[in-house]
C-alpha cells in the first residue's frame, strides 16, 4: 500500500527557499556503502597506481550486494588494458582473496590455450557422437562457477587473461556469456553466469603506449621527459594513453563484441612512486611469507634506505612494469636468503639487517639479534593487508614453534 500522509515540504524565508531546501535534502550518490567501502580501502592497499579500474570493479559489487544489477546479464564485463605488469590479473586476483581469503578462487582461463578454433571443445567440451567425448570435462562447467560460493558470497569470478591471443571462435562464443549471461555445453547442459563477473585482459595498445611514454626522437622538453621518467602522467598524457588502448581493442575485435562490454579500463603505467610503494608491499609480504613458513625458521629482516634504493634502481623498468621489481627482489633478497637459511648462517628469532655495499654495488646481510622470541618479532612486523597470514594463529603457536627454531640452532 502506498502512503497517503506524505506532507508536501513548505518554502520560507528562513529555511533558504528552494536553495536552502535542496541543501538540506541533496543525496550523495557518490559516497559508497560499508561493505563496498571497506572493499574499496582493502583494493587500494593491495593495488598501486589504478583507482580507476578498483573504483569501477568495487561499484559493480556494490550493485550486486544492492540487488541492482541487470537481471539475465553477467554482474559486470570488463576489459582491461594497458602495459605488462601494471596490476590487470592482479586486481582480480585481489578482490578474490579480500571477498574470499583466497586468491586462487578465480576461475582462470589462460587464452593463449585456445589460439584454434578446434582447442574451444576443452571450454564446453565435445558434443555426443564424437570419439572420446565422455572423456571431455569442459572447464566452464556451472559446478566450476559454483565451486567457491559460499552462503554469503554467491559470486564467482571469471577472469580470461591474454584473450587478444585466443581464436575468433572464443570471441564468438563469449556473444551470448557477456550478453544473457547464459552457455550451452557440448551435451546442451546451460552453465548461467548472471552471477558471475567477468573479466577479460589484454595488452593490446601496449607498444604504442610505451612509444608514447619513451619517445625515441626527442622531440619532447626536458620538463615533460622528467615527468613520464618520474612516472607521474599528467590528465592530457592520461586521456591520449586510453584513447590509444580503445582504438588498438576496437581494431582487433568486432563491434558485436566490443558493444557487449560493459567498460573498457585503461591500467596507468607505473612511475617511481608507484613502485616505491610495490616495493614497500613487496618486501612486507617477504616478511610475512618468512614468519608463516613451515620450516620452522621465523626471523626478521630490516633493509636500509640504500638498499631499498639499490633495489629500486635494480627493479626499475617501464617496458615490464612490476614484475621486473619482483624478479630483482627474488634475485637480490630470496635466494641470498635462502642460501643463508639453508646453511645455518640465518636461524629462528634472528633480527638481519640488509645493507648496500657501494664498493660492490651488492647487499650485504648482518644478524643484529638473535633468539628474539616470535611475540616480539610480530610486534615488529606490520602486518598489510595482503598478507594471508593470521596473526593470531601465529601467536596460538609461538611456544612450539620457537621450541623447534632454537633446538635447531648450532652453538
Amino acid at each position: 500500500m502506498f502512503r497517503n500522509d506524505f506532507v508536501e515540504p513548505t518554502l520560507s524565508p528562513e529555511s533558504g527557499g528552494l536553495s536552502g531546501l535542496r541543501a538540506k535534502l541533496k543525496l550523495d550518490p557518490a559516497r559508497p556503502g560499508l561493505i563496498a567501502g571497506k572493499l574499496r580501502d582493502d583494493l587500494t592497499q593491495r593495488i598501486v597506481g589504478q583507482a580507476e579500474a578498483v573504483s569501477h570493479v568495487v561499484n559493480l559489487y556494490q550493485m550486486f550486494m544492492t540487488g541492482m544489477s541487470a537481471p539475465g546479464r553477467p554482474l559486470g564485463n570488463l576489459l582491461f588494458l594497458g602495459p605488462t605488469g601494471t596490476g590487470k590479473t592482479r586486481l582480480v586476483e585481489a578482490m578474490a582473496e579480500s571477498l574470499r581469503g583466497d586468491s586462487r578462487s578465480v576461475v582462470k582461463i589462460d587464452c593463449a590455450e585456445f589460439q584454434h578454433s578446434h582447442e574451444i571443445a576443452k571450454l564446453i567440451g565435445s558434443p555426443p557422437g564424437y570419439l572420446g567425448h565422455r572423456e571431455t570435462h569442459p572447464l566452464l562447467s556451472q559446478e566450476t562457477l559454483d565451486q567457491d560460493h559460499t552462503d554469503k558470497m554467491r559470486i564467482s569470478f571469471v577472469l580470461f587473461d591474454e584473450i587478444e591471443k585466443a581464436s575468433d571462435a572464443l570471441w564468438n562464443l563469449l556473444l551470448g556469456v557477456l550478453d544473457k549471461a547464459t552457455l550451452t555445453l557440448g551435451d546442451n547442459r546451460r552453465v548461467d553466469f548472471s552471477r558471475a563477473m567477468i573479466f577479460m585482459t589484454s595488452n593490446l595498445g601496449a607498444a604504442e603506449m610505451g612509444a608514447m611514454l619513451r619517445p625515441r626522437l626527442g622531440f619532447t622538453g626536458p620538463d615533460l621527459s622528467a615527468t613520464r621518467a618520474s612516472g607521474s602522467v599528467d590528465e592530457e598524457l592520461r586521456g591520449k594513453l586510453e584513447r590509444t588502448g580503445v582504438e588498438a581493442a576496437r581494431r582487433k575485435f568486432t563491434p558485436e563484441f566490443m558493444n557487449r562490454l560493459d567498460k573498457i579500463v585503461v591500467f596507468n603505467p607505473l612511475g617511481s612512486l608507484e613502485l616505491q610503494r610495490i616495493l614497500e608491499l613487496e618486501l612486507k609480504l617477504l616478511q610475512q611469507r618468512i614468519l608463516a613458513s613451515p620450516s620452522n625458521m621465523p626471523f626478521v629482516f630490516r633493509l636500509t634506505a640504500e638498499a631499498r634504493s639499490y633495489l629500486l634502481s635494480e627493479g626499475t623498468d617501464l617496458k615490464y612494469g612490476a614484475r621486473h621489481l619482483k624478479r630483482a627482489i627474488e634475485r637480490e633478497v630470496v635466494q641470498p636468503m635462502s642460501n643463508l637459511i639453508a646453511s645455518n648462517q640465518i636461524r629462528g628469532g634472528d633480527m638481519i639487517r640488509v645493507l648496500y655495499e657501494d664498493c660492490e654495488a651488492r647487499l650485504d646481510f648482518v644478524r643484529e639479534a638473535e633468539d628474539m622470541p616470535l611475540a616480539q618479532m610480530l610486534s615488529m612486523v606490520e602486518v598489510p593487508a595482503q598478507a594471508a597470514y593470521d596473526e593470531r594463529a601465529a601467536v596460538s603457536r609461538q611456544s612450539g614453534r620457537v621450541a623447534k627454531a632454537r633446538s635447531g640452532r648450532v652453538g
